[in-house]
């Protein structure tokens, strides 16, 4: 897919600094140009033309792509006298440039890649310049596949200091993933403000992830301790340690700062936590109930080891190494399409709940209500089951035969998404 991205003639007019300003404006820490770029090529956009106006000098676009786009290939500068997307002669010089179909995306509209990849595909004739369009040179087939009804308009246009704020609570709304439920979308909601803080800020993702590791090792002292106040205490502790989870994630995804290497130190730090958890309540709760909960600890943190070393080795087999983020997406499909078998519906609905944004939430009621044993027992029972069920579907779904059986087509995964 193709992105055009236009630089309007007025750029010319004001100068080369101004303009470089104007373009590389801050929008929740990343500079505005960028951002448009970056999400039109996250919206699967292969090749990038950016249209700029000829008055600036060739330095500006090549210093341009050097300083802001070093390491995104794929983009060509076309400079071009007023370009108007208004005028039809604008696009026939551009158009030995343009392919069959493309994505036109307004240089200031700050929107998020899943509203470009739902958009129609429409004419020329039928476009607003003024808003993002998926756009075909020719007749549009009139196959119902793709004449998709029109998406709601989902984005900002950034034309002032108010609708700079604007854009940055546009896209940390926005900064969750499609299979969040209503609690990981409630904790995201108390998450908004210091993610939009954070991204005026040079702290790393990463960083807020050892932040979250280091608010559970204070959990797990303080359920070291026993006694009600100290667990509720530590409850709550875990339950922040947990939206220090939901962050680094919505921080990483605004500022195009996601990664293999970040999504493996999150699954590692989610790990960590969770042992460290059992563990306080294990050395907790044997305070209280002696060596019976010794032993159901220690049954636990080894249910937990190998619960942890059976789904990294499953995501492994389930993703491609430069994009381990689609796992869970990845394990619904097939549990979705394997749907025939009993284990695979019950591992569907149930799988949710072993979520960190969800446990969090049943760790801290049930202390709150004194039943923490019995979350004690629950998670012991979970672990284990969790581990046995990780190396079925390893052996179920990641064998040659039914790999291939299952390997979803286009169509399929456009029914599924």
């Amino acid at each position: 897919m193709q992105a055009v991205i236009a630089i309007p003639p007025f750029a010319a007019l004001i100068g080369k600094q101004k303009t470089t300003e104007l373009l590389m404006h801050p929008v929740a820490g990343v500079p505005l140009l960028k951002r448009i770029v970056l999400t039109a090529s996250r919206a699967a956009a292969s090749e990038i033309l950016l249209v700029c106006p000829a008055a600036l000098s060739d330095a500006f676009p090549r210093d341009f792509l050097q300083e802001v786009f070093r390491y995104r290939s794929g983009i060509r500068v076309i400079q071009f006298d007023k370009f108007n997307p208004l005028d039809t002669s604008s696009w026939a010089k551009l158009e030995v440039h343009l392919n069959d179909q493309f994505l036109w995306i307004p240089w200031n509209w700050v929107t998020t890649k899943q509203f470009l990849k739902s958009l129609p595909l429409v004419t020329m004739t039928s476009v607003d310049w003024a808003k993002p369009a998926h756009i075909s040179l020719h007749e549009v087939s009139n196959d119902s596949t793709r004449l998709l009804p029109s998406p709601d308009t989902e984005g900002v246009r950034v034309t002032s200091p108010e609708t700079i704020a604007r854009a940055e609570r546009f896209l940390v709304a926005h900064s969750g993933k499609v299979l969040d439920g209503i609690h990981t979308t409630f904790n995201r909601r108390l998450c908004r403000p210091f993610v939009r803080l954070l991204s005026h800020t040079s702290i790393t993702p990463n960083a807020v992830t050892f932040g979250g590791v280091l608010i559970s090792v204070l959990s797990a002292i303080a359920f070291a301790h026993g006694g009600y106040l100290y667990t509720v205490l530590a409850a709550l502790l875990f339950y922040i340690a947990g939206l220090f989870d939901e962050m680094d994630g919505m921080l990483a995804r605004i500022k195009f700062a996601e990664s293999p290497r970040g999504t493996w130190l999150e699954g590692f730090a989610d790990g960590l936590s969770y042992l460290l958890l059992f563990g306080g309540i294990t050395i907790g709760l044997t305070h209280r109930y002696g060596r019976p909960a010794a032993l159901m600890g220690i049954l636990l943190l080894v249910g937990t080891i190998l619960a942890l070393v059976a789904t990294s080795l499953q995501r492994r087999r389930a993703t491609t190494a430069d994009r381990p983020n689609e796992y869970l997406g990845r394990m619904y499909q097939l549990l979705d399409m394997d749907s025939g078998n009993w284990i695979s519906r019950v591992v569907r609905q149930l799988q949710a709940f072993v979520r960190r944004g969800i446990l969090v939430h049943y760790v801290f009621i049930f202390t709150l209500i004194g039943a923490l044993p019995l979350i004690f027992f629950l998670a012991t029972l979970g672990a284990h089951i969790t581990w046995i069920v990780t190396l079925y579907f390893n052996r179920r779904f990641f064998a040659q035969s039914f790999y291939a059986r299952a390997t979803p087509t286009v169509n399929t995964i456009k029914e599924t998404l």
